[in-house]
């Protein structure tokens, strides 16, 4: 309990030790087999005696790779009982919108919980918002939530006003939240988050042990599982968006095999968790963001030119080719999900294109403070289906259209200072520092960079960075941004220079 509440406690240390062979590790293989039997014999006692072998052996190995993960998680040095908490919740708040989307009465318990908890750490509020100005990512994030209040109050839009005021509450808190335990305890959040993520991950593919290696996955019964059969979600009572999926796969990868201070073994580890998954999940707006990710990875290694520079540099390009091949290549890459009249972005330029007509249709506040109908900022479009009851409530998928939507103009001129301000950081680092890129700066970690900057090709395709309630890629980005500005020089990560892969052969 003393740990749950105090925002600035240090890194544990892992509870399995990445260097050397001990009992617990012995302890933990015994446990993740067992747990994997388990759910194979489960699998296959629930089909004919024809295919119960092959659906068990495939729920065995899916569950296996499930405890891998958790496993991998529990490996992690530097990890913060505070970072794990930020993105455990953020990424169970996804999972659960997606799994109860006709109860949201689930996501408000936790959302609920995880207010109050914030408000534990962040006292005295007050003081503690100075530093949200200076993170780019705080802008990304915050800003349209500030407009859109304003907004709706303005044209009377009262309970819209309420709910985004509480909605602008919560994630401010949670902004502060990760400045302050930055703050207090010196190290880097993102490494906690980023073990959250391993484990659900984990979970995901646990519950899903049974669907995660058949040609025909579980959905949800909606609009948004049609057709979507074909990709992963996770198991029944539990399940999450692909796109949101592959996004948790890649900040894994870039998180961990960018940074030499783990080992070698966890670097290659981390490229293997896209590996698997991406392919599972087929998105391309994942496969996207890994590909800029390689090639800004790249650039840093060719500006350093390490031993064996080029094979280096190749690794992570080579990853993304066989991914790609892997989720079916040109076919993949080009396929109209949603059929024919839905073209190769899914629908989203129809709705880019309702949100143009709205914007046009509104009033000069909406104009500039963001469209008022809906707390969220969604689009419902009448030609999703027939009965207005089973249309769904579409995101934006656009993080620049989603900022106009939920801010207005001003919305979209905070989302480019957040982006700039973020990129700056990214790319020239700032702060006092043992290292330093300039007088009185700190190299950004190449991990930062290469998260930061390839970020940028999902804002065409994805409203990741716009924050929201499983705003996962936000807490990450924000997390180190935030220890960038505000942690411990000493604590840092490595150097641009070192490589994603820091492949020696």
């Amino acid at each position: 309990m003393r740990s749950l509440l105090d925002a600035g406690a240090g890194p544990v240390p892992p509870l399995l030790d990445p260097d050397r062979w001990t009992p617990r590790h012995r302890v933990a293989l015994l446990a993740g087999a067992s747990v994997a039997a388990a759910a194979g014999l489960v699998e296959a006692l629930r089909h004919t005696p024809q295919t119960s072998a092959v659906d068990g052996l495939s729920a065995f190995l899916a569950a296996g790779f499930a405890m891998a993960l958790v496993g991998f998680a529990l490996t992690l040095r530097g990890l913060t009982v505070s970072g794990f908490l930020v993105g455990a919740l953020f990424t169970t708040a996804g999972i659960l919108s997606w799994a109860y989307t006709d109860t949201p009465v689930v996501v408000w318990v936790l959302l609920l919980a995880e207010g109050l908890l914030f408000l534990v750490w962040t006292f005295p509020w007050l003081r503690n918002l100075a530093g949200l100005p200076r993170l780019g990512a705080a802008w990304l994030g915050l800003a349209y939530w500030l407009l859109g209040t304003l907004g709706a109050a303005l044209v009377w839009h009262p309970a819209v006003a309420v709910q985004r005021l509480i909605y602008a509450g919560l994630f401010t808190l949670a902004a502060m939240a990760i400045v302050v335990a930055t703050r207090r305890s010196g190290a880097d959040l993102s490494i906690g988050i980023t073990a959250a993520f391993l484990c659900a991950l984990g979970l995901l593919f646990l519950v899903g042990s049974g669907n995660a290696l058949s040609a025909v996955h579980v959905v949800p019964h909606n609009k948004w599982g049609e057709h979507m059969e074909y990709r992963f979600w996770g198991g029944p009572g539990l399940l999450y968006h692909p796109n949101s999926i592959a996004l948790l796969t890649v900040l894994v990868a870039v998180r961990i095999g960018a940074d030499d201070t783990f080992a070698r073994w966890q670097r290659y580890a981390a490229l293997a968790v896209p590996a698997v998954i991406l392919p599972l999940a087929n998105s391309r707006t994942g496969v996207g963001y890994l590909g800029a990710a390689a090639l800004i990875h790249a650039v840093l290694v060719w500006r350093r030119r390490p031993p064996r520079w080029l094979a280096t540099a190749l690794v992570p390009i080579g990853l993304v080719v066989v991914v790609t091949l892997a989720s079916g290549g040109w076919a993949f890459l080009t396929s109209k999900r949603y059929g024919e009249q839905a073209d190769v972005t899914s629908g989203r330029t129809a709705t880019w294109a309702q949100v143009w007509r709205e914007f046009r249709a509104d009033d000069v506040v909406q104009k500039a403070l963001g469209d008022a109908k809906y707390a969220r900022g969604y689009v419902i479009r009448t030609d999703t289906a027939v009965d207005p009851k089973d249309r769904p409530k579409l995101t934006t998928d656009n993080a620049f259209v989603g900022a106009l939507r939920r801010g207005g103009i001003l919305g979209v001129l905070a989302f480019l200072v957040g982006l700039v301000l973020m990129c700056w950081h990214a790319i020239r680092g700032t702060g006092p520092g043992r290292r330093r890129a300039g007088p009185g700066r700190r190299g950004p970690p190449a991990w930062f960079t290469i998260a930061a900057l390839g970020s940028v090709v999902t804002v065409p395709t994805a409203d990741w960075l716009l924050g929201n309630t499983g705003g996962t890629m936000w807490v990450y980005l924000l997390a180190g941004e935030a220890f960038l500005l505000f942690g411990t020089a000493s604590a840092a990560s490595g150097p641009a220079e070192r490589t994603l892969a820091t492949a020696q052969a």
